[in-house]
């Protein structure tokens, strides 16, 4: 049967497909409309099964902050090459699930793929479309949410790093936006020293009893020394004991105090593409 443009057109809106593609699916689909959407979603699965062992080390990282400012998403929707990563309609569909996510917080990204795109089809479901229409593998590689008196979101130029930061009370937009870039910047590995996981604390300590041995240092010596690398490490590398940016005089945790005296961060999701 013949198909008209004014059809292909519709398919491709929808869809968001090549008009060769959205042609074809039509034809292979003898005009119905939703067969002809259904083929190409079978079309991304095929392209998905066949990529499936490429690496997805490209695309979007976004921090998307609730109109109250009280909760935030970072999401990374990838992709593998940086040409799509840059392209205008990629960057607006990571968008569109990132406002998903933030709307419905769902708990885990596979329950993210199972939320409604719009009223025909799932975030999985779009995914598969576009993978369908781009050629390329297309996932969602990070999800977190956070919720706090006062969150703000950050990302970096480029979309290649995002940081939501909460606070455990209202602060200004200018003290939340300079911890944002605070985290953005030196990133951190957790808040506070307190919040460090063990399993990081114990390769600090065998790096730095490693590292210390092969310096020659007496081995009655090693654990006090190890601790003090330890004690390094949390200055550096835990956002209130880092020093601030700004002014390397203080730390973020006694800049913090010296807006209010008991302001201080209690939420962090940071998320970079290597």
């Amino acid at each position: 049967m013949a198909i008209t443009a004014a059809e292909v057109n519709k398919l491709r809106q929808q869809t968001g497909a090549g008009m060769m593609d959205c042609k074809k699916a039509l034809e292979e689909s003898n005009g119905d409309f939703e067969a002809a959407v259904d083929f190409l979603r079978k079309k991304g699965a095929k392209v998905a099964a066949n990529r499936q062992d490429r690496d997805a080390k490209e695309g979007v990282v976004l921090a998307k902050t609730s109109p109250d400012n009280r909760s935030a998403v970072v999401i990374s929707v990838n992709c593998e090459t940086d040409f799509v990563a840059k392209n205008a309609e990629f960057i607006q569909f990571a968008e569109s699930v990132a406002a998903i996510a933030l709307t419905k917080k769902p708990a885990s990204i596979d329950e993210l793929k199972a939320l409604p795109y719009n009223n025909d089809i799932t975030v999985g479901d779009k995914f598969m479309e576009q993978i369908g229409k781009i050629g390329e593998k297309i996932d969602i590689g990070y999800y977190q949410t956070i919720s706090a008196e006062k969150v703000v979101g950050y990302i970096h130029p480029g979309n290649r790093l995002s940081v939501a930061v909460g606070f455990n009370k209202s602060v200004s937009d200018e003290v939340a936006k300079n911890i944002a870039m605070q985290a953005a910047a030196m990133a951190p590995v957790a808040i506070d020293k307190d919040d460090v996981d063990a399993t990081t604390i114990n390769r600090e300590l065998d790096i730095a009893r490693e590292t210390t041995r092969a310096e020659g240092k007496p081995e009655d010596m090693v654990e006090k020394i190890a601790q003090g690398k330890l004690n390094k490490f949390y200055k550096e590398s835990t956002l209130l004991n880092q020093e601030y940016f700004i002014d390397n005089k203080m730390t973020v945790r006694q800049y913090l105090q010296s807006v209010e005296k008991d302001l201080t961060v209690s939420a962090l999701k940071r998320y970079s593409l290597a």
